[in-house]
């Protein structure tokens, strides 16, 4: 693809969002016109994503006036002055940045992103989404990372280039990596995948959050999936790991069921097991079950990584097990968040005696043999209401662990895809350095056309995957090669010296 036919597809993207105008009347004005529009601005910095190059303003300077010269003229790169044409310079493009930059940020920085600068990175990444196609799903991954600060740490009178970042940890490289420290910000994704009985579809990012590592990550993720529901997006699953689940409800769970999205997450293994009771009910990785289950049924735990398939069938077959002692759902969740479920022998899952028309079931049921002596209201009653708070972190769309779970928590990969894509140094990558600008504004920006850039590629590489997959599917199985029918002369030397 050449570089005019990349210029209009970014063009619309720009135009499309409509972020361009609205910054631009947030600018101040003087007695004479700046030369750099904050369109071209934008423009400059998708190009120079798209390359590969590092967010440096050289770069971007040098992705502007290296377009053929009737685009420079048409962007405003090339202006006619009383002296004769005048091409951008690179003192013109850094005020023009700092200025974006001043009227985005925060009158009084508080670690996450002002109003307009997340308006600004919802509009680019929503029509980089829509320019590469809509994507036929309504599940997303969610993930966050380290972005570093290019400003060394603050010193012992606590001076810093970058007061916007703070200190925070990361898991090093490699499998059981310790923690370690870093001076800059969380960046986070939300990545689309295939649901779980739909078509393959793009992987694409369609938002993004920069907080500073004093702002907790689930929470600041929060607004940013609430404004992609009021926006008209489909949000119907939402993977998350285990540093999300282990929030406080208040701040991640709760919010997110309000809107209608389903968790598929891992829990914390400080979250897993029973955790108390619920009108007799236990409560245990965010199920409710009968008081009578085995105790080492409730203390199941998701398969190792890389369990062989005889080790898989076998927690598969406890976990169905566990299955028949779940109180079954008999309705959704109301306004307030409350919902009704059964007891598992009135809903025909196993036998107790509590139950006598239980004990018409098949003998393939799990039996209750011991059932308590003062049955509690779970037992007595047809139905148990649950509210909100019951489960609040742990409750899920699958049962934990089973292997529905697993599959479709195995969908999360996406966004350590999307992580990697961004940090491949052949390319575009987010070490320190990437950036060389200070502060959360031009840091996000910097990032969002990144995602935009990326977003481009992954989807261009997808419709190619499927063209060719088309392309076979037609074309048939390739033909078998043919046997050979001839003996050459070294297999009956080799045959002859053959060992006894």
């Amino acid at each position: 693809m050449n570089t005019q036919t990349e210029l209009r597809r970014l063009e619309r993207i720009v135009d499309s969002s409509e972020v361009a105008p609205r910054v631009e009347a947030m600018l101040a004005t003087g007695p004479r016109p700046r030369q750099l529009s904050v369109r071209t601005l934008l423009l400059g910095m998708l190009l120079s994503a798209l390359d590969g190059r590092p967010a440096h303003l050289t770069r971007v300077h040098q992705a502007l006036t290296s377009l053929p010269e009737p685009e420079q003229l048409r962007l405003g790169v090339i202006a006619q002055w009383r002296e004769g044409p005048h091409r951008l310079t690179y003192r013109q493009l850094e005020r023009t940045s700092s200025l974006v930059a001043r009227a985005l940020a925060r009158e009084q920085p508080d670690g996450t992103p002002s109003e307009g600068l997340s308006e600004v990175l919802d509009g680019l990444l929503e029509e980089s989404v829509r320019a590469c196609g809509e994507p036929a799903s309504s599940s997303y991954a969610v993930d966050w990372t380290d972005l570093e600060s290019f400003a060394r740490p603050p010193r012992e009178d606590r001076s810093c280039s970058d007061p916007e970042a703070s200190w925070g940890h990361r898991r090093g490289d490699g499998r059981g990596g310790t923690e370690q420290p870093f001076f800059g910000y969380y960046l986070q994704v939300a990545t689309a995948v295939r649901d779980e009985r739909g078509e393959q579809a793009p992987e694409l990012v369609r938002r993004i959050q920069l907080t500073s590592c004093q702002v907790d990550p689930p929470a600041a993720l929060v607004p940013v999936i609430e404004r992609m529901v009021a926006s008209g997006v489909s949000v119907t699953d939402l993977l998350a790991d285990s540093g999300y689940a282990y929030r406080k409800a208040e701040t991640w769970a709760l919010p997110l069921r309000r809107l209608g999205v389903r968790l598929v997450q891992d829990l914390h293994p400080r979250d897993r097991g029973p955790r108390g009771t619920h009108k007799g009910a236990v409560l245990a990785n965010g199920n409710l079950y009968c008081p009578a289950t085995p105790r080492p049924l409730l203390k199941l735990s998701p398969p190792a990584r890389g369990a062989s398939e005889q080790e898989l069938s076998a927690d598969d077959r406890k976990a169905g097990e566990l299955h028949r002692y779940k109180l079954g759902r008999l309705s959704r969740h109301d306004p307030d968040g409350y919902h009704r479920v059964a007891c598992p022998a009135a809903r025909g899952k196993l036998r107790c005696p509590l139950r006598p028309q239980s004990l018409a079931l098949p003998h393939d049921r799990p039996e209750v043999l011991e059932p308590p002596a003062e049955p509690p209201p779970c037992c007595r009653q047809r139905t148990i209401t649950v509210p909100p708070s019951v489960n609040a972190k742990t409750a899920q769309k699958h049962d934990y662990p089973s292997p529905a779970h697993r599959r479709s928590y195995a969908r999360r990969t996406a966004a350590e895809r999307a992580y990697a894509s961004v940090k491949d140094r052949a390319t575009n990558d987010l070490s320190r350095g990437w950036c060389r600008l200070t502060g959360l504004t031009p840091i996000a920006l910097f990032a969002a056309a990144l995602f935009v850039a990326r977003n481009l590629r992954v989807a261009d590489a997808f419709v190619a995957r499927q063209a060719e997959q088309r392309r076979r599917a037609e074309a048939g199985p390739p033909p078998r090669p043919r046997r050979r029918r001839r003996r050459t002369a070294e297999d009956l030397i080799a045959a002859a010296n053959a060992p006894p």
